[in-house]
C-alpha cells in the first residue's frame, strides 16, 4: 500500500485550515482506505485524514471538533465532512 507524500498532506491540510480555522496547526491521523475496485478511480488509492481540536462554544462551553478528509494518492481531495 501505497503512503501519502508530506506536500500531499501540507496541500490537502491547508484547504482544510481554510474551511476551518479553528483546526489550524493540529496535524492529521493518517489512513489508508485503500483503492475503489471499479469506476473511474480504480487502482488509485484513497487516504483518511482525521483532523482533532477541542473548541470553545459562543456559550463558554467546549466542545471537540472532527473533519474527516477521504484524498486520493494525489492529494485531491474526494468529500470531506465535519462534526457539529
Amino acid at each position: 500500500m501505497a503512503q501519502l507524500a508530506t506536500t500531499k498532506v501540507s496541500r490537502i491540510s491547508r484547504e482544510v485550515y481554510k474551511d476551518f480555522p479553528e483546526l489550524k496547526g493540529t496535524t492529521p491521523n493518517i489512513k489508508p482506505q485503500g483503492a475503489p475496485t471499479t469506476g473511474k478511480a480504480m487502482g488509485i488509492e484513497r487516504f483518511l485524514l482525521t483532523f482533532k481540536s477541542n473548541i470553545t462554544l459562543p456559550n463558554g462551553n467546549k466542545m471537540q471538533r472532527v473533519v474527516r478528509v477521504i484524498a486520493d494518492q494525489n492529494g485531491k481531495v474526494i468529500k470531506k465532512t465535519t462534526s457539529k
